[in-house]
């Protein structure tokens, strides 16, 4: 009998915790994935800006593929956390970011200074 409810409460009070630790986990997480989009997008968009006024066509490929990006990023599913490919949709928008990197001939790593102080994804 002890044993049976010793496990009980110990099951309940697991689970109770498991939660908490799994949704701080995933709040963390999910902030993570939130910033790094959101510095792609911003970036994009300021490019894209940038880039509105010259109609080369050199500037036409860097256009596209800035697009491109803005449009992956506009629809990933923020709102879905149960997604089942959104690990697979989230390096498609790694990889566009660093091929808009290599467009503009901009390092992808963003280092700010010599010191920590540095965007790295």
């Amino acid at each position: 009998r002890f044993h049976s409810e010793g496990y009980q409460e110990g099951y309940a009070e697991g689970s109770h915790i498991g939660v908490e630790e799994g949704r701080r986990h995933g709040s963390l997480y999910g902030a993570k994935i939130g910033s790094e989009i959101g510095c792609y997008l911003g970036f994009a968009l300021t490019w894209q800006c940038l880039l509105q006024k010259c109609t080369d066509e050199k500037n036409s490929k860097k256009t596209k593929a800035l697009d491109s990006l803005i449009g992956m990023i506009q629809k990933f599913p923020y709102e879905d956390p149960t997604y089942d490919k959104l690990q697979e949709d989230l390096e498609k928008i790694r990889g566009k970011f660093k091929q808009v990197c290599s467009v503009l001939n901009i390092q992808s790593d963003f280092r700010i200074s010599s010191e920590r102080s540095s965007l790295t994804f």
